[in-house]
């Protein structure tokens, strides 16, 4: 188990921390909610140069870092849908997309022993989804015109990577 694999796994356990501390009765509990939200992104960053600049990138890591991501993010998005603050209908979209990704990948593992690795419009997404998030997070009471609208925007952007994933897939797929 390198560095890497273990930040992803820190971030696995940070997933129902974030959800109990969202929810928390206490004063500030949002702030420490987007914190450990932050924390989770950091540790995303940071995975990922300790994995390419030490040559650390293994096929468990290709698997355990968009995994954690993705269940960060879908708490986070479930969490902010709870409190009412972004419609459902985000949510399903979210879900949908990152089920058919993860279907997909499943798929891909199964027949060439790999994942698609992550490209520049997915790191884009993820970061920008991440800012509108921790936003929505952090401001609760923006209206919800507002909130909807950044959230429709996030989601245009992963849409757009995940149409990227699926040319890479189909694109992998036809050569095997």
């Amino acid at each position: 188990m390198n560095v890497p694999n273990l930040l992803s796994l820190f971030r696995l356990a940070l997933v129902p921390v974030f959800s109990v501390v969202f929810f928390s009765p206490l004063p500030n509990t949002r702030c420490w909610a987007a914190g450990i939200y932050a924390l989770a992104f950091l540790t995303d960053i940071a995975d990922g140069w300790i994995a390419r600049h030490f040559h650390q990138i293994t096929r468990l890591g290709r698997i355990l870092d968009p995994l954690a991501d993705k269940l960060m993010t879908f708490a986070v998005i479930l969490c902010i849908a709870a409190a009412g603050i972004i419609p459902l209908w985000a949510v399903l979209l979210f879900f949908v997309k990152e089920a058919i990704m993860g279907l997909g990948a499943l798929s891909m593992y199964h027949k060439v022993a790999d994942v698609i690795p992550s490209n520049w419009l997915g790191k884009l997404s993820t970061g920008v989804f991440f800012v509108v998030c921790a936003a929505l997070v952090l401001l609760p009471n923006i209206p919800r015109h507002y909130a909807t609208a950044l959230i429709t925007a996030a989601l245009a952007l992963t849409i757009a990577a995940f149409f990227s994933y699926l040319y890479q897939y189909f694109k992998i797929i036809g050569r095997h």
